[in-house]
């Protein structure tokens, strides 16, 4: 398997862990040194990033689609860049958000980890 497709397969289990809670998986996946930025201009550590992702409070997954994907790898770093449609209930209403996202990963130990990454603005049609 390609850097490119490992990056893909690893953006996708992502996708999987956040619609199914599953916080071992992603912190898993998170570099211990992630700082992951919100649609919403909120930078999390991996800790927070995980817990407010899966602990079922106002934001509750349902899945997410990765649109367009995009990968640069340079060296031991690579860069996803993709238009995603996030399936959420936020604060008890059911949305889709399109959103722009970038992740940048880093092979540690001869595996990928999501060392940054920022979701937004959404993507508006036309």
């Amino acid at each position: 398997m390609t850097d490119r497709d490992q990056i893909l397969a690893l953006a996708q289990q992502r996708a999987t862990a956040l619609a199914t809670r599953d916080a071992d998986a992603l912190r898993e996946m998170m570099h211990p040194q992630l700082r992951w930025t919100s649609s919403r201009g909120v930078v999390m550590d991996r800790d927070t990033y995980v817990a407010t992702n899966t602990a079922g409070g106002s934001l509750v997954w349902r899945g997410q689609r990765i649109n367009a994907a995009e990968v640069s790898v340079v060296g031991d770093t690579a860069v996803l860049v993709a238009d995603v449609s996030d399936d959420v209930t936020i604060d008890g209403v059911e949305q889709t958000l399109r959103l722009h996202l970038t992740q940048t990963f880093v092979r540690v130990a001869d595996r990928w980890q999501c060392l940054a990454g920022h979701a937004g603005p959404q993507v508006h049609p036309g």
